[in-house]
């Protein structure tokens, strides 16, 4: 008989709290995105109750929002996630790193060497999350004066997976001999020079370091556009997405998970995890007490400051407290302005209104309850092919992220849809996923 399903739990973790308040709740660390002290006891935590991932996403620029609402906000200061990672490496021993690496603002050469070099330090616990830029201030960061257009930064990306992962596949898996009584250190035939010129990229190779533990790092996307979940069907291993309800999460399952025949792909060897903004208390009251009063920590600057960041727009001109205008193109993330612009006209919400819910959880799927409530949800999403698990946001650290690991995981383990205890060793062995075979030498 085929192995029941089990939930696969992403943890994330750049900004260590989505919710803009989070910082402020009482007893939350303030700075825990910028402790290591704070970051090391978060991951060893999240090891402790069997995660399969700790996730960071990343921006090379400060958030695009006024003044007003950036003074206000934590995300100003964090660390370079693939710095980061290699020291949590050392300090835990099956949890999976996940970075984010942009494929706009950043070269598959060196994207290519820093995640093989994490793969390796970490014994095979590397995954990388391939996206294109959503922060257009990144562009001026590095050398443009205008965001690269949609459709560009696609296409680049797409190239961009094909040099990263023929630089992985640089060299043979047994080329490297270390014979130190003959003197030869690897063998010549074993190493694969890329020669890549495209429409975007020329890169020679080959890598300067040995082929990663996992073969490749496992290949993330969190794109959720057409183009994004095209991208996915074709090369993505585990998909963080954003679906605020199970009837758009099964459909978004079905539509990625149904192009993947086209690409000779088996549906199993991709795991979609929704993002869940999850609150614990003993009581379902109690929960809805903690968000409460989380919320009311939100200011109404930083509100509307994440609501232009969502949009692509500037929201502060709208009337607060009219409907939501027309939203024109623009070049931000679609995806994220399809699905508000989409929830303010079936719910007919105010500006105001629609700025509250993405201020708060950022327009996340919510559970709020006791565990057995939150398991009751996550069951549900498991067994109607809702997901195949969630990248758990937590609402203020440490507490929030404590209560997941010591109250929920348990009820999900007595039901048998969560871990007692680590697949693997790697992070594909933890998640199923098959090691990839090497192009250039049939490995």
């Amino acid at each position: 008989m085929p192995e029941p399903r089990r939930l696969r739990l992403g943890a994330f973790m750049r900004p260590v709290s989505i919710h803009t308040a989070a910082w402020r709740y009482p007893g939350a660390w303030a700075d825990a995105n910028f402790s290591f002290p704070h970051l090391k006891y978060l991951a060893q935590t999240l090891e402790r109750g069997f995660f399969d991932a700790f996730f960071m996403a990343d921006h090379q620029a400060v958030m695009n929002m006024p003044m007003e609402a950036l003074k206000r906000s934590a995300t100003v200061t964090s660390f370079d996630p693939l710095t980061l990672l290699p020291a949590l490496a050392v300090v835990t021993e099956r949890l999976g790193l996940i970075a984010t690496a942009s494929t706009t603002y950043n070269e598959p050469y060196q994207v290519a060497r820093r995640f093989a070099s994490l793969d390796h330090i970490s014994n095979g616990r590397a995954g990388w999350n391939l996206v294109t830029s959503g922060n257009p201030n990144e562009a001026m960061n590095f050398g443009r004066d205008e965001h690269v257009a949609h459709a560009d930064r696609y296409r680049r990306a797409r190239e961009f997976y094909d040099v990263v992962t023929g630089l992985w596949d640089s060299w043979a898996d047994d080329a490297f001999l270390r014979d130190q009584e003959s003197g030869v250190f690897f063998r010549p035939e074993g190493m694969h020079v890329l020669n890549h010129k495209g429409a975007e990229l020329s890169v020679r190779g080959p890598l300067n370091v040995a082929r990663p533990i996992q073969g490749w790092p496992v290949i993330v996307q969190a794109g959720s556009s057409e183009a994004g979940r095209e991208i996915a069907a074709e090369t993505a291993e585990m998909v963080f997405t954003s679906q605020a309800s199970l009837e758009q999460g099964r459909a978004f399952y079905a539509d990625v998970k149904g192009r993947m025949a086209r690409y000779g792909r088996a549906a199993d060897q991709l795991l979609i995890l929704p993002g869940c903004f999850v609150v614990v208390g003993a009581t379902e009251s109690e929960a809805r007490e903690k968000k409460a009063r989380l919320d009311s920590l939100v200011n109404a600057e930083s509100s509307i400051a994440s609501l232009s960041v969502q949009l692509g727009t500037d929201a502060s001109h709208f009337d607060l407290d009219g409907p939501l205008p027309e939203i024109p193109e623009t070049n931000a993330s679609k995806s994220a302005r399809e699905r508000l612009v989409e929830k303010a006209r079936r719910e007919n919400l105010t500006v105001r209104q629609l700025a509250q819910y993405v201020g708060g959880s950022y327009g996340s799927l919510e559970m709020i309850g006791t565990p057995a409530m939150i398991a009751d949800e996550m069951e549900a999403w498991l067994r109607q092919d809702g997901s195949d698990g969630f990248n758990i946001m937590f609402p203020f650290l440490p507490e929030g992220l404590e209560d997941f690991v010591d109250r929920v995981v348990p009820e999900l383990q007595r039901r048998g849809i969560f871990r007692t205890a680590y697949e693997g060793r790697t992070l594909r062995e933890n998640l199923g996923l098959r090691r990839p075979g090497n192009r250039f030498f049939g490995g």
